[in-house]
C-alpha cells in the first residue's frame, strides 16, 4: 500500500472500563475503575508510547437515568469530572493531547475560557475543549430547569459561548509579559484587550486573567454534525467528532465539512475530521467477532433497552418484541438529531431487529466497528482515510486497558510500518502534533 499524503491522526476516547456497556461485566477486570487514578494513568502511559495525538474525555452532568433497573446494570453512573482528571495526567504525561468536555448549556464562558487555559498552561500546549450543548433533561434538573433547553436556542447560546471564550482567549499577547525586575515592568497594559462583550445571552467585559500557552489557545472540538453544528464548527472548531456509520455517508460528511470550511474563508485543512472507531482486534477475524459477541452475550436487556430509549429521541420499545423491526415512525428527539439520524439510517438501511440495534449500540453507540486482525484494522483506517472518509480517528476501545494495548501494540506497528502514523512526537504542543498552526491572533475567529 502506498503513503498517504498526510499522516492519520489518532486520539483515545477515554471511558472507565471500555466503550462497552458490558464491558465491566468481562472476567478479570479490575473492581470500579471509573474512580480509579492508576487506571487512568495506566491507559494514559499507553496511550503515549503509542504516540497517540490525545485522550478525549466525555461527561454528562448527572446521573443518565432515572430507571433503577438500568442504574442497576451499568457501571456508567459515577465517574470523575473531565477538567479534574485531565490536571491530574497532565503531570505525569509529556507529549500527549488532553481534550475534556464541558457544556456551552450550563456553564458560563467565563469560567470554561478560564479553566481550559490553565489546563493549557499545566501541560505546556496540550489541552483541548470539546464543545458540547448537552442533551437531555437529566441534566437540565441539576440546573434549576424542569426541561432541557431546545436545539435551535441552545446552539444560538453556544454559538455566542464560543465566541466569548474565543475572544477571552485572546486578552493577551505573548509580548505583553515583560517580568522585568530590573525596570519593575511585569506586564505592558497595551498588549492587553479588554473583550467588552455585549450579547443576547452574555454580557462579558474581560480580560481572562490567564497568558497565552505555547499553543496559542487550547484546541476546539465540536462533537455534532447536525447542519447547525458544522455552521458552529467551521466558524469556530479545529477538529470535528463524528458518528458515520457508513463509507458513503462519511465521504459526504468529509465533503461538505471540508467545502465548508473553504466557503468560511479557512483552509480545509486546518479543520480535521475525526470521527469514532471501536475496532475489536483478534487473532483472525472469527476470534475478533467470538470477543465482540462474548461482550455482547452479557447486555442485559434493560440496558439494551435504555440504550434505545436515549438513543430515539425517548421512545420505551422494551413492549416489542426483541426480533422485530423499529416502528416506522420515532419521535422527533431533543437531544442529539444527528445521532437519531444515524441511528435510524443504519437500522433502515440493515433492517436492523430491535436487539440487534441496541446491541450495535452497547459497543459503538452509532460509531463504526472494525472487526479483525490488526492488519485488517490498519487496512480499513488507511482505506477510510485515503477514500477522504477521515483525517483520523477517535479510538473507542471495548474494553480497557486491554483492548488499548492490543490497539498500540498491534495497530500502532503496523500504520507506522506504512508509515502512516509517527513514530515519536514531533512538535512541543498538541497544534504542532496535530499539523495545526499557532493561532497569531484570535480576534478575527470570535
Amino acid at each position: 500500500m502506498t503513503k498517504s499524503s498526510s499522516p492519520i491522526r489518532l486520539g483515545l476516547f477515554l471511558l472507565a472500563d471500555g466503550h462497552h456497556v458490558a464491558a465491566w461485566r468481562r472476567p478479570g477486570r479490575r473492581s470500579n475503575p471509573s474512580t480509579d487514578f492508576r487506571h487512568y494513568l495506566e491507559i494514559a502511559r499507553q496511550a503515549e508510547a503509542g504516540c497517540l495525538d490525545f485522550l478525549f474525555v466525555a461527561d454528562f452532568l448527572g446521573v443518565r437515568t432515572t430507571d433503577p433497573v438500568a442504574i442497576s446494570r451499568t457501571a456508567r453512573t459515577l465517574g470523575l469530572e473531565p477538567l479534574t482528571l485531565l490536571s491530574a495526567l497532565a503531570a505525569v504525561t509529556q507529549h500527549i493531547g488532553l481534550i475534556g468536555t464541558a457544556s456551552t448549556t450550563y456553564n458560563e464562558p467565563f469560567h470554561v475560557a478560564r479553566k481550559f487555559a490553565s489546563l493549557d498552561l499545566l501541560s505546556q500546549g496540550r489541552a483541548g475543549w470539546n464543545l458540547v450543548t448537552s442533551q437531555n433533561d437529566p441534566e437540565a434538573w441539576n440546573f434549576g430547569h424542569e426541561r432541557h433547553a431546545a436545539h435551535a436556542p441552545r446552539y444560538e447560546r453556544a454559538s455566542e459561548f464560543a465566541d466569548v471564550v474565543l475572544g477571552l482567549w485572546n486578552s493577551w499577547q505573548s509580548e505583553a509579559i515583560h517580568d522585568d525586575a530590573e525596570s519593575g515592568i511585569f506586564l505592558d497594559p497595551d498588549g492587553m484587550r479588554v473583550l467588552e462583550h455585549q450579547g443576547p445571552h452574555f454580557s462579558v467585559r474581560g480580560p481572562l486573567d490567564i497568558a497565552p500557552s505555547p499553543q496559542g489557545r487550547p484546541i476546539v472540538v465540536q462533537a455534532g454534525s447536525s447542519d447547525t453544528g458544522v455552521a458552529l464548527a467551521v466558524r469556530t472548531a479545529d477538529i470535528v467528532f463524528t458518528a458515520q456509520p457508513s463509507a458513503d455517508s462519511a465521504r459526504a460528511f468529509y465533503a461538505k465539512v471540508k467545502s465548508r470550511t473553504a466557503e468560511a474563508g479557512r483552509s480545509p485543512e486546518s479543520l480535521l475530521i475525526m470521527p469514532g472507531v471501536a475496532p475489536v482486534i483478534g487473532q483472525s477475524r472469527a476470534h475478533a467477532q467470538e470477543l465482540k459477541d462474548e461482550l455482547d452475550s452479557r447486555v442485559h436487556p434493560s440496558v439494551g433497552h435504555h440504550l434505545l430509549y436515549n438513543a430515539t429521541g425517548g421512545l420505551d420499545l422494551s413492549s416489542y418484541p426483541p426480533d422485530s423491526l423499529l416502528p416506522d415512525v420515532l419521535p422527533e428527539t431533543n437531544g442529539s438529531k444527528s445521532r437519531q439520524q444515524v441511528l435510524l439510517e443504519v437500522a433502515r438501511r440493515d433492517k436492523l431487529t430491535i436487539r440487534q440495534l441496541y446491541l450495535m449500540l452497547a459497543g459503538a453507540r452509532g460509531h463504526r466497528y472494525v472487526i479483525g486482525t490488526a492488519q485488517d484494522v490498519a487496512d480499513e483506517l488507511e482505506h477510510m482515510h485515503k477514500d477522504k472518509q477521515a483525517d483520523g480517528f477517535n479510538i473507542m476501545p471495548l474494553t480497557l486497558p486491554e483492548g488499548l494495548c492490543d490497539f498500540v501494540s498491534q495497530v500502532v506497528p503496523e500504520l507506522q510500518r506504512r508509515k502512516l502514523v509517527r513514530t515519536a512526537y514531533e512538535g512541543r504542543h498538541l497544534r504542532e502534533n496535530l499539523g495545526l498552526g499557532v493561532p497569531h491572533s484570535l480576534a478575527a475567529a470570535a
